[in-house]
């Protein structure tokens, strides 16, 4: 029996918290894998329409409708042609003893049952509620006397086909999660009519009104909103699920991250939003000229879609010298924003041959680099397909340090300590530890 303390800590614990921990994470995750690929070969058995043929019987053949006839015995007919005459005869239904059908009373006067109701009206829970694949933490254990153990490693919470099953997603930029998804539209331009929304990732809510996007209509994609996007009007694309109208989720994780990298790359590219977002026109020629003149341009929307970098290589050498230091390096994206320039009305308007340039002849677009920090570094499963809700098959190891609820003073290493340095330290444990195996392996042959 869980006492209070328990009790009120699993309540409060968010959804992204594994309450069964009788299994290990690599447990779960071989389990959530092979459940993945039985809804895989089910649903691909399913378009075949295996079942439909299950129950179907063919008649006698003509051998065996001779042998009948020779027999005296009468060839009863099977197929279609006999299903159909058995369809069309009218069958009698005989109602059992004690069954009385209930009429309704004409004469009966009926009730006003909308009168003193009380309608109760429930929100519905949004359809894009929980839609995102959610990482779990990586459960990593680094006990002190670890580095004790005569070499061997143990249970420690890293993968063991880290090398071989896994795609790093790194760095990952610190943002809302969130699925941007476009709708179809029967009337506009892409670019310029509305036609893309992003919802939040428990509940599903709407987090910006609907804008402009490039993104061709019926397309999901899973992301990341950036921290600063009304400086910089970016948004993170993580994962791809839908793309105009095609499912995607199902392909496996390195399919997905290449198509999302190049559909993303074919999209056009449009100007900043206009400045007059941003100040009145009708106002003050001088608070014109300030608002101008001033760098504090803000998006009113979110304008790039820009993919967050994915490696396949993920051999412990790699992930060691590569993936992990770009984890905690700070990403720097090139951004178009106007640029202002001297306002003077009484002088003719030039308008250069620039795609960019604002028709108001105010400002003209210029590229600026914003500063993106990392937030950790995710892991995919690279055989699993993207599924609803928070899996095993993708594990999250971020920089700072996380507590648990309910396990805040479990040891002191996961209480202090980053989680990516705690990574690094079991990946370099396991280098270290297959370098010896190998000398080992050697000096033993030599000695042979």
């Amino acid at each position: 029996m869980f006492d209070q303390v328990d009790r009120r800590a699993s309540y409060k614990a968010p959804p992204t918290v594994v309450t069964d921990r009788l299994l290990s994470q690599e447990a779960r995750r071989a389990k959530a894998l092979q459940e993945q690929k039985r809804r895989r070969a089910q649903k691909f058995d399913s378009t075949r329409h295996l079942d439909a043929f299950a129950d179907l019987s063919l008649g006698a053949s003509d051998d065996e409708a001779d042998d009948y006839a020779d027999n005296g015995s009468e060839v009863v007919g099977e197929g279609i042609a006999n299903y159909a005459y058995l369809a069309s005869q009218k069958l009698d239904f005989q109602p059992p003893v004690g069954y009385e059908q209930k009429t309704e009373d004409t004469n009966k006067p009926k009730r006003n049952r909308g009168k003193n109701k009380r309608k109760r009206f429930k929100s519905k829970p949004s359809k894009w509620a929980d839609k995102c694949m959610y990482a779990e933490l990586l459960e990593m254990k680094e006990e002190p006397n670890f580095w004790a153990n005569d070499g061997m490693e143990g249970d420690v919470g890293l993968p063991s086909d880290l090398e071989q099953g896994w795609v790093a997603i790194a760095p990952v930029p610190i943002g809302k999660r969130c699925l941007a998804i476009t709708h179809q539209s029967s009337a506009g331009v892409i670019g310029i009519s509305p036609n893309t929304t992003l919802r939040s990732r428990l509940l599903g809510k709407m987090l910006l009104p609907r804008f402009p996007s490039s993104l061709p209509p019926l397309t999901i994609l899973d992301c990341i909103l950036d921290a600063n996007w009304t400086t910089n009007g970016i948004v993170h694309v993580l994962d791809v699920i839908k793309w105009k109208g095609q499912d995607v989720a199902d392909c496996e994780a390195p399919f997905r991250f290449w198509w999302r990298d190049t559909r993303l790359a074919e999209l056009p590219r449009f100007s900043p939003p206009s400045s007059v977002f941003h100040f009145s026109l009708s106002g003050d020629q001088g608070q014109s000229q300030s608002a101008q003149h001033s760098d504090s341009y803000k998006f009113p929307y979110p304008t790039s879609f820009i993919p967050i970098p994915y490696h396949t290589n993920t051999t412990l050498q790699a992930i060691h010298s590569s993936i992990i230091p770009m984890a905690r390096l700070t990403r720097e994206i090139p951004v178009e924003v106007p640029a202002s320039i001297p306002f003077q009305p009484s002088s003719p308007t030039v308008m250069p041959v620039d795609s960019s340039y604002d028709p108001l002849g105010s400002r003209i677009s210029k590229t600026v680099t914003s500063q993106v920090s990392s937030d950790g570094l995710l892991l995919y499963v690279a055989q699993a397909s993207y599924e609803e809700g928070t899996s095993p098959l993708s594990c999250w190891i971020p920089i700072k340090p996380v507590t648990e609820p309910g396990n805040q003073q479990s040891t002191m290493f996961s209480s202090l300590a980053s989680p990516l340095d705690v990574f690094q330290r079991l990946v370099q444990h396991r280098m270290s530890s297959m370098v010896n195996t190998m000398h080992n392996v050697v000096g033993d042959s030599m000695d042979i």
